[in-house]
């Protein structure tokens, strides 16, 4: 059987993110840029034979599914399982106005700390848990294909660190892995101990509205 190529995809630079907020479950949409990055991102995964397409639920998320969806005549698996990390309290707050109004659970989410569940939110093994076990149950039924998953930076970052291995039940903190907005991260999968990382943040893509800064291991 062939292998199962597995696309990761941060949504497009929302709202939020251009005004250095914390997304979290909120409802932000694309920024103008982010769905010019969404457009050149469904032209190039269009040539990759994809053959099915999950997504957050959440409006960022699907917005930047979209067009690909349109291209490929395929329709749009949304899911919260899918969605970024709860952050609780610090949803809609910067950076500074976190760590002013909140500073327990902002410096124990930069420096990952997976246990700490955020006030009103959930940790990063709550993450953890509902987006692999959503990920083994696509996997299961698409074995074989292509399959896109449109998700968010935190959910992708551990959900990349688990198909890596390098989270374990002991595991109490973690590195974290930059996707840049509709950066991919692309494996192929022929079982849970034979994994290959074909590239991480690929963004060359997007090289003619962001510039390429792509961290790619091919």
């Amino acid at each position: 059987m062939q292998p199962t190529r597995l696309y990761l995809i941060r949504h497009g630079q929302s709202a939020g993110n251009a005004e250095g907020r914390f997304g979290g479950h909120g409802p932000t949409p694309l920024s103008d840029l982010g769905r010019r990055q969404a457009e050149m991102t469904a032209n190039s995964l269009a040539k990759e034979g994809i053959s099915a397409i999950y997504s957050s639920d959440l409006t960022r998320a699907v917005e930047t599914a979209e067009p690909l969806a349109q291209l490929l005549g395929l329709p749009i698996h949304q899911s919260p399982a899918f969605r970024e990390r709860h952050v609780g309290v610090l949803e809609g707050l910067t950076f500074d106005e976190s760590k002013e109004a909140y500073p327990k659970d902002y410096y124990a989410l930069v420096n990952r700390n997976i246990h700490h569940v955020i006030t009103k939110g959930e940790s990063y093994r709550h993450l953890l848990r509902r987006i692999t076990q959503k990920v083994n149950d696509v996997l299961r039924v698409h074995q074989g294909e292509r399959v896109a998953i449109f998700s968010h930076t935190g959910a992708i970052c551990f959900l990349t660190l688990h198909l890596l291995g390098a989270i374990h039940r002991g595991t109490k903190q973690t590195p974290w892995l930059i996707t840049s907005n509709c950066g991919i991260n692309r494996f192929e999968i022929r079982n849970r101990s034979n994994i290959r990382v074909l590239a991480l943040n690929d963004t060359r893509h997007l090289a003619a509205v962001t510039g390429n800064d792509s961290f790619a291991a091919r």
